[in-house]
């Protein structure tokens, strides 16, 4: 069980590291409604990840195990086109990263989170969690990670557990602190907010780019 938690921990810090998420749940802490929207973003993100992740654990469970030569052909191949697609969506980001002194474009959304309640909040930190692509990327290859590592339900769940609770984190803990010393963190939250926006998509792309090369080797091992 050890050996996957390490082998998903740069999974679940890709998933971490997400702008969007982040400073949504941000923007939902400095709006007026801060306790009711950001409490249900953060369930609602934490339930996506767990979503995602376990239907990928169910699905890489099925799969068949190893070849006559004891290798993992199937395991391999997918590993490998998920590492693919990961290096794609790092060279989304890295292309579409704000050049010196533009502005970074935000989705049109966020101008009306001030007036999202709680259902839609919920909803949001669904969608973001469980459907954006390169979220579900990262929940396939830590899929693939444990569904393929021949562990008992136990451990499977455990496994699970820790990969949620990294991969929530940088939501987790804004909104945690918010609701224990909110005044405080105002000024921190929102300089937070500009940094991410700034920087994060450079972030992402050598993050994604290493993921990705790390599971192109384990695929290619898998044979």
């Amino acid at each position: 069980m050890g050996a996957v938690i390490g082998d998903i921990l740069p999974l679940a810090l890709g998933v971490a590291i997400s702008p969007i998420p982040v400073i949504a749940a941000i923007l939902m802490l400095l709006s007026p409604r801060a306790k009711v929207t950001s409490v249900g973003f953060l369930l609602g993100w934490v339930v996506g990840i767990i979503v995602a992740v376990t239907v990928f654990t169910l699905l890489s469970s099925v799969l068949p195990q190893s070849d006559d030569d004891g290798g993992h052909p199937v395991q391999g191949i997918v590993r490998i086109v998920l590492g693919v697609l990961l290096l794609l969506v790092a060279l989304r980001q890295w292309r579409g990263r704000p050049k010196r002194g533009e502005e970074p474009t935000m989705p049109k959304w966020m101008a009306a989170i001030d007036k999202v309640g709680f259902p839609m909040a919920l909803g949001l930190g669904f969608l973001l969690s469980a459907v954006n692509p390169k979220n579900l990327l990262l929940a396939a290859g830590a899929g693939v990670e444990i569904g393929s590592a021949g562990l008992d339900a136990g451990s499977i769940v455990v496994v699970i557990a820790v990969f949620t609770v990294i991969a929530a984190s940088t939501v987790l803990v804004p909104v945690v602190g918010y609701l224990i010393a909110a005044e405080k963190l105002r000024g921190p939250l929102d300089a937070l907010r500009v940094w991410l926006a700034k920087e994060n998509a450079v972030i992402m792309a050598v993050l994604l780019l290493v993921i990705g090369v790390n599971l192109i080797g384990k695929g290619i091992a898998a044979f």
